[in-house]
């Protein structure tokens, strides 16, 4: 007697091996070529710099490039403890349109720069207090320095570097004197400038930055 299900048994063994065949077929080989582009490789890991390491170096950046008043210009180039204030912030107009209730437009507006902190130990160096007086004294008001802050890494090679336009003196603060104490003097001048950007390193290696004299 002849089985009623061997038909339909093989038939449907026929199907499952013509589509597992169908379905080895449709996935490429393993080790051929795709026709997908390949991938980058990811960029290299770098390590973020660290902080401590910098040197300040001021050059003569007058307002008006009429007269050479470089003889006038204090030498204020130094090894600071703390510089802070690399800021820049741009004030986004909010323009607020008629039937736009999901939120307010915005759209680009003036750029302003927070004022530069410069901070070091008192020493006999008295070059920041005269650059301050030029200014404010002697009314020397055109002679500004432009001042490029100089990251370098453990290597001692510079990493990058912020440079300040037209930067004068607005404020200078000597060390607070307290016959208790006994941590060391430190003298702040504060700065403002008419532009950051980040600039081409003055001294490439901290090897190259002169000694004070």
């Amino acid at each position: 007697m002849t089985n009623p299900f061997s038909t339909s048994a093989g038939v449907s063994a026929s199907a499952s091996v013509s589509a597992s065949a169908s379905f080895g077929a449709a996935a490429p080989a393993r080790g051929t070529s795709s026709s997908a582009t390949p991938t980058a490789p990811p960029p290299p890991f770098t390590y973020p710099y660290q902080t401590f390491r910098f040197h300040v170096h001021f050059e003569p950046d007058p307002l008006f490039k009429g007269q050479d008043e470089t003889a006038a210009y204090p030498q204020a180039d130094g090894a600071f403890s703390e510089c802070t204030g690399l800021e820049a912030t741009m004030e986004a107009k909010v323009i607020k349109e008629g039937g736009r209730n999901y939120g307010a437009a915005q759209r680009a507006g003036p750029v302003t720069f927070a004022t530069v902190v410069l901070k070091r130990g008192v020493t006999s160096a008295t070059d920041l207090w005269r650059w301050f007086d030029l200014l404010t004294q002697q009314k020397k008001y055109r002679q500004r320095m432009s001042a490029t802050i100089n990251v370098y890494d453990h290597r001692g090679q510079a990493v990058m570097a912020w440079r300040l336009a037209h930067a004068m003196p607005v404020k200078f603060k000597g060390a607070d004197l307290n016959a208790r104490g006994s941590e060391v003097g430190v003298e702040e001048l504060h700065l403002a400038h008419e532009g950051l950007t980040l600039a081409t390193p003055s001294h490439p290696a901290i090897d190259s930055v002169p000694q004070p004299r």
